[in-house]
């Protein structure tokens, strides 16, 4: 058996949105480490924090000053920091923060970190969504990544981003990329939302054969009050069944020992994969 020990973080927001982004990232960081070093001393061997984790959700406005708080990636100083903190633990971090490619072109993106440190790549958020509240095409540009699958020391591991997880393509084509875990750093607030929060992501599971690790920011943010963020960071297995799950107002860490032989078994008991018909589905990319 191959097991493989995963960590979330989930955290309230540090500071004020009137301190500005740097100020705000530094707070951020440090409420992390100390949850980083736990997942550590636990022997986490895949951390993934919530989606950009260092920053407020701003997107409920349509402020251009919050473009100041992106940042290069692999080159900037919390990609860096990360950098240490997988070497020092000897574990595989996903690191999801606000991309700046070039002055005006920004991106929300999430940086995968190898166990000994070095970066393997990024995933960008495919789907952006442009509603009340959630004005995120003023930040960020649609992703051009694709689907990478990252092989780390640990696991093949798959990133998709809040608002994709309603969109079931995406989990397919990480799956059938090869990804055993996937996970999915979200900011997304009470009503709705909170109900599917505990049935797409292990439906999605359930479908692709995988490990699902989804991760929600807690509390609510000033100056915006769109709502309540919920945390409650859930692992998920291929059958659908939650293994660990957080409250939904603490800065916590949350983690669990997956099975990886189970990815295997449940797609040899249930032939999804198989029985797939691609040469039918051409209308659905049509349209």
């Amino acid at each position: 058996m191959t097991t493989v020990r995963a960590g979330l973080i989930q955290m309230n927001l540090k500071g004020h949105s009137d301190q500005g982004p740097d100020a705000i990232r530094e707070q951020m960081l440090a409420a992390h480490l100390p949850l980083i070093d736990q997942a550590g001393a636990e022997g986490v061997q895949v951390l993934c924090m919530q989606e950009i984790c260092t920053q407020p959700y701003f997107c409920p406005s349509q402020d251009a000053r919050w473009y100041a708080a992106a940042e290069p990636i692999p080159d900037g100083p919390t990609i860096k920091l990360m950098q240490e903190y997988a070497r020092k633990h000897g574990m595989v971090i996903v690191v999801p923060i606000y991309e700046e490619e070039i002055p005006g072109v920004y991106y929300n993106a999430a940086a995968v970190i190898d166990a000994d440190g070095s970066y393997l790549g990024k995933y960008r958020k495919t789907h952006i969504p442009q509603v009340a509240g959630f004005y995120e095409k003023f930040f960020f540009k649609p992703g051009n990544s694709g689907y990478p699958v990252f092989h780390t020391a640990y696991c093949k591991l798959g990133v998709y981003i809040c608002y994709d997880r309603h969109f079931p393509e995406g989990w397919r084509a990480l799956a059938l990329n090869g990804a055993e875990y996937i996970v999915n750093p979200s900011a997304t607030v009470a009503g709705l939302s909170q109900y599917l929060w505990k049935l797409e992501q292990p439906a999605a599971a359930v479908a692709n054969g995988v490990y699902i690790g989804a991760i929600n920011r807690p509390g609510t943010e000033e100056p915006w009050r769109i709502g309540r963020f919920y945390g409650s960071s859930y692992v998920c297995n291929p059958r659908g069944e939650l293994l660990c799950e957080a409250s939904e107002d603490g800065d916590e860490l949350v983690t669990t020992d997956m099975d990886m032989e189970q990815v295997r078994e449940v797609r040899n008991l249930w032939q999804f994969f198989r029985d797939r018909r691609p040469e039918t589905y051409g209308s659905l990319t049509a349209l």
